[in-house]
């Protein structure tokens, strides 16, 4: 499974990657990455029609964990998925911005 670090994200992110947050809503309206689109597993499959075709889907949860697993599921669905390792959880421990309430 495809996975980038912080470092490689934060620059994919800058540049206008798509990136799904797959935490429970509670958790992403407490902090989460700006610019990401909520995508809870417990409604994973509702999402799958949303994606972007024809470029990568970056997937980011608190460390990596469900992210792995969801980029794997997708991955098996011809999706382009990348993990985040360290996720939502690393990228405030690096200093980074994190926004808050629910997606739009």
């Amino acid at each position: 499974m495809r996975e980038v670090d912080l470092e490689v994200f934060a620059a994919d992110l800058a540049a206008g990657a798509f990136v799904v947050d797959v935490r429970e809503p509670d958790e992403y309206a407490a902090g989460h990455v700006p610019g990401v689109h909520s995508a809870p597993l417990s409604a994973f499959g509702s999402v799958l029609d949303g994606l972007p075709a024809g470029r990568p889907v970056y997937v980011i949860c608190a460390s990596g964990n469900r992210s792995l697993w969801a980029a794997e599921q997708l991955a098996a669905r011809g999706v382009d998925a990348i993990s985040v390792a360290g996720g939502t959880a690393g990228w405030a421990r690096a200093g980074r911005p994190l926004a808050s309430g629910a997606s739009a």
